[in-house]
């Protein structure tokens, strides 16, 4: 665990790269993401948000990186082998859209490829501070995974 002093000097540091993004930041955002997300880490991941950080996943709100880091913990514990793949779909100063869609498999090993979009906004200094997630979930056959 991280100890508080570490945490707030990470505060004050940017999370390159930081808006207003072009074509290449944009998708050096998104592969950092989707690199982070693959790591299945909450903490690690939950560090690329602004503490105050607001999300809608499916149906759920969660506020704030610890609430952020519990809901990753929760999360993939529940869906093993998590495999994830992001794709840019739109940028304008500080925003994106991404799509998305990773395969995991609950413990009775029923495999799912679950496809979704994410709304994206980040601060000035590259943290995301917004995450508007909308998924579905689609049972499939091991046989018929794709990442």
């Amino acid at each position: 665990m991280f100890d508080e002093q570490i945490l707030k000097a990470m505060e004050n540091e940017i999370r390159y790269p930081i808006p207003p993004f072009n074509m290449e930041s944009a998708l050096q955002k998104v592969q950092a993401a989707e690199d982070a997300w693959n790591s299945r880490n909450p903490e690690k991941v939950s560090l690329a948000y602004t503490i105050d950080t607001e999300w809608r996943n499916r149906t759920e709100f969660i506020n704030g990186r610890e609430e952020v880091k519990q809901f990753l913990a929760r999360k993939w514990e529940k869906e093993l082998d998590y495999k994830l793949k992001k794709e840019l779909w739109g940028f304008k100063e500080n925003r994106m859209a991404v799509r998305f869609e990773y395969e995991w498999h609950d413990a009775a090993g029923q495999w799912y490829r679950s496809y979704g979009n994410e709304l994206w906004e980040f601060d000035k200094k590259g943290y995301m501070q917004k995450r508007y997630a909308s998924i579905n979930d689609l049972p499939i056959a091991e046989a018929d995974r794709k990442l």
